[in-house]
């Protein structure tokens, strides 16, 4: 029992720690995707280190382009996994934190790449909250 609660109290703390709020959305009504919860590698000196979960939203450039973005949803989805499992998404001076804004750029390029350059405006990260895969060996 000690340690369940071990376990759930680490993963609570990771959670509140890592939380990142996401920007305010100035985007127009009807125009958002919310994207499924993406899970990438946090990797740390060439080892597993832990595993993001980034909640994100596409903007498409209209509500008619939101319609052929949702079309493309598994397929946009299927880029990110491959994106985020083929270059870590640690900043280079951090690699266990999350280089927000570089992922951002990348899940955008990784839209426009799949549902068209001009059919996608943005890409909003909502939260990302980093659980350790051994929460006993964090600080």
């Amino acid at each position: 029992m000690r340690i369940v609660s071990l376990i759930v109290l680490v993963l609570l703390v990771a959670s509140f720690t890592h939380a990142l709020a996401g920007t305010t959305s100035s985007h127009e009504p009807g125009t958002s995707v919310e994207m499924p919860y993406l899970i990438a590698p946090v990797v740390v000196n060439g080892r597993l280190d832990s595993n993001a979960y980034v909640s994100s939203r596409v903007v498409a450039s209209s509500a008619t382009a939101t319609i052929v973005v949702r079309g493309k949803l598994p397929f946009i989805q299927d880029a990110y996994v491959r994106d985020v499992n083929g270059v870590p998404i640690g900043k280079t001076d951090d690699p266990a934190t999350v280089d927000v804004p570089a992922l951002t750029a990348r899940l955008l390029a990784d839209a426009k790449r799949v549902a068209g350059p001009n059919l996608v405006s943005a890409v909003e990260i909502i939260r990302i909250q980093v659980a350790p895969l051994h929460p006993g060996t964090h600080s």
